[in-house]
């Protein structure tokens, strides 16, 4: 995707999507996700959900197995929605770091 390809999705945005972008962007450029913390040896160091041992990549992969967010609630009754929409939010920011830690986990 080009940048004017995106700019053009972004203009065509709601009002209150356009606060969630910029939330999201602003998010991206800090190393501070609300709701998403990163703690060298808890859970690999890898993301989780704040206060929990919860890593974002679990959530992912079982997203990609079929579970729904209502499944995920009630798997894991310690989160709220909130949580998860700072897990998707977190996960669709850093692709990349999401996928190694599930080749990573499928390994061990």
């Amino acid at each position: 995707m080009t940048f004017k390809e995106l700019e053009q999705q972004l203009l065509a945005l709601s009002p209150s999507e356009k606060v969630q972008a910029i939330q999201l962007l602003a998010q991206s450029l800090s190393s501070n996700w609300q709701g998403i913390e990163k703690t060298p040896k808890v859970c690999g160091g890898d993301a989780r959900i704040a206060k929990t041992r919860i890593p974002v990549w679990v959530l992912v992969e079982a997203r990609r197995l079929g579970y729904s967010d209502a499944d995920l609630l009630t798997s894991y009754p310690t989160i709220t929605a909130t949580d998860l929409a700072y897990a998707w939010g977190y996960a669709e920011a850093h692709p990349d770091e999401i996928e190694l830690a599930i080749e990573r986990n499928e390994v061990a």
